[in-house]
Formats: structure tokens, sequence, C-alpha cells
């Protein structure tokens, strides 16, 4: 791309000084010469045009330079971080909720009788090739083949560390018409093409029921981020966050962002939550990262904003796509909610794996 094709894409991301519309007090989608752009004031598309020292970062960043993610070998990860067979078969209470990490933003909740999935991603690598690109460092816990039957995917954006081409086709050979495929706009087309057969498109603010479980409601709610997959499309779909209420729970997957007010509607229409995750990694160096990756003190700001009773760290300890050191996360979370004088364990991390009953 071009510097002045970059630029313009730069100014289609953002909507300086967009303020909440339609009267209701909630920030909505928007769109500009065809592609959505984010209606936070001051958000920049993550690029090194047009920034001071723009060479300096774009060299630093791409080359590692300045990484200090420092992932260890094999034999240290397995104590640091880690991988354990899930435990699908213990039981769930029944005014309570159980949640499991299948690592980076792959959450698995179960629920008011119902098992929701986020963000599925069972491959090797977050790329258009398993060839080439970001590799796990640690693999996943389990395969397709090991999950419970799978009710609901939400689905937070298009890039290729959560929407994964494999693993969609595999849980849509496994599942089929059973499951229902909650995305963005945009994304509806791509899911169908693979075969998906019950995909709901939303849009920020859309309410939908679950199928086959009126009392289950689904709401797609906005994030600050950003969405591409191909050379030419960026911004052509959205990106957002998930809200699952039950009749007793209420779940919140805050999918891929940096900070906005939008945390602070959602806490307002449809918190407290019993449950969210929330992401906590792959934000250093704060110059690029900052608009689209929260750090473990924004992550805590989320917490609170959204109104959280607890809330599960993730986007971490997974892909090396940022230079933080690779515990950093878990432990940057802590000492934010000690500074705030909140119940650390309200703000846990698990193993690779891991379940926690709440």
């Amino acid at each position: 791309r071009s510097p002045a094709q970059e630029t313009r894409i730069c100014e289609m991301a953002s909507a300086e000084g967009a303020t909440a519309s339609d009267g209701d007090g909630l920030t909505h989608s928007m769109r500009k010469h065809g592609r959505f752009v984010n209606p936070w004031p001051g958000w920049t598309l993550p690029t090194f045009t047009g920034k001071p020292n723009a060479f300096y970062w774009f060299f630093r960043f791409n080359t590692g330079y300045g990484d200090q993610s420092n992932v260890p070998r094999l034999e240290v990860l397995d104590t640091t971080l880690p991988v354990i067979t899930p435990d699908f078969s213990s039981p769930v209470p029944e005014d309570g909720m159980k949640v499991t990490w299948l690592g980076h933003a792959s959450v698995l909740v179960q629920f008011e009788n119902i098992c929701v999935l986020t963000d599925p991603v069972f491959s090797q690598r977050c790329s258009p090739v398993q060839f080439m690109g970001p590799k796990r460092y640690r693999g996943p816990p389990c395969t397709v083949q090991d999950l419970p039957a799978i009710d609901v995917v939400v689905i937070s954006h298009n890039h290729y560390d959560h929407l994964d081409y494999s693993t969609v086709k595999d849980l849509n050979k496994r599942f089929g018409e059973k499951v229902s495929w909650h995305v963005p706009m945009g994304v509806g087309r791509w899911m169908k093409n693979i075969g998906c057969e019950t995909v709901v498109e939303h849009d920020w603010w859309q309410e939908e029921r679950v199928k086959d479980r009126e009392d289950i409601k689904v709401v797609f709610t906005p994030t600050a981020h950003w969405s591409k997959r191909g050379a030419n499309d960026d911004f052509k779909t959205l990106w957002g966050s998930w809200c699952v209420i039950g009749q007793k729970s209420r779940f919140f997957f805050g999918g891929d962002t940096g900070y906005c007010r939008g945390f602070t509607e959602i806490g307002r229409k449809y918190g407290p939550f019993d449950l969210a995750a929330i992401p906590i990694g792959a934000y250093e160096p704060r110059q690029v990262m900052k608009c689209q990756h929260v750090n473990p003190e924004e992550a805590v700001q989320i917490h609170q904003d959204i109104q959280a009773r607890q809330s599960l760290g993730i986007h971490w300890g997974t892909f090396i796509l940022t230079h933080e050191f690779y515990l950093e996360p878990r432990s940057k979370v802590k000492e934010a909610m000690e500074a705030k004088g909140l119940k650390v364990t309200d703000f846990f991390t698990l193993a690779h794996g891991g379940s926690k009953v709440i």
C-alpha cells in the first residue's frame, strides 16, 4: 500500500468527535465510504504513517527490536504456563457458570444448560497459511472432537487470531445446523461460503434470541478495534464484543479491543455481569498498540465499567504477537486490581484447558 492509500484508510478508520446517536445514549456503528469507522475520538489505525519517529517504531516493531517476550523452552513453559486436558464432564451448578480457557481468546462457557464458544482457534498458526505466521508456543488443550455439544459460537471480528478457517470448518463438520453462529456485520457471507447454516449477523446493540432457546439472548456490543483479512478489505466488516444473557446468569466477552467509553455504556445497559472474559495481553509497544489492545490496567477498568463480578483474563500466553514479557499480563492484572483496592481473585487467569466454576 502506498503512503497516500494508508493515510486515506487512517482517515476512514476514525470518526473524530463522533457522539452517541439515536438519542438513546449509546454509541452506534458508523460507516464512511463503504467502510466501518471507529466512533471513538482520537482512535487511529495501528500504523506508523504520520506518527512521530515513525520509521524508528516501524523498525523496532517489525524487526523484533525491543521484544521482551522471552518465551522459554518447553520444560519451563510446562511449569509456568501449563497446558492441561479440559474436564468437560464435571457438573455445572444449576444457578452457576463454568468457564474453560482454551487459549488466546477461545473460551467455553456453560450455564443454564447452554454451551457458548468464543473466537475458536485450534490451529497452530494464526495466519492465512499454516507454514508461516505467528505460531502457538502453547498448543490447544483439546481438539474440536473433544468438545462438548456447542450451542452458540460468537465471533468478535475477522482477524486471523480470532477467526480461523480450519477451526470453523471442523466445528461445522461436527455440529452442523445444531450450532448457531453469531457474527459481526459483513462476516456472514464468509461463514456461509464455508457451509455454516445458522448464521446471524449483528450490528452493535442488536439483540437476537438463540435458536431453540428463547430464554437466552445474544447481543453484539461495541469495542475499539478494526477488521482486515485480505489485501484491501480493511474495515469492510464490523468488530465488537458480546453479551450472552440468560434468566439467571450474564456473560460478557470482550474479544479484542482498545479502551473506549463503550464499556461504560455496556455496563449501564446490560450489567452487572456474573462473568466476563477480558483481553489482557498483546499491548506493547504502547505507541503502536494502544488504540487496538488494552493493557492490564485498562482491562481492570473494563472489569469495573461493565460491572463484572468476576473476570477471566484472555488474549495472552498463546502466540507471540507483541513485545511484553510473556507472563507480564498475568502479574500486571494482579497489580492493577491491588492498586484499585479490588479483590484480586475477582480477576483471575487459568491454565490452558483449566476451568473454574462461578
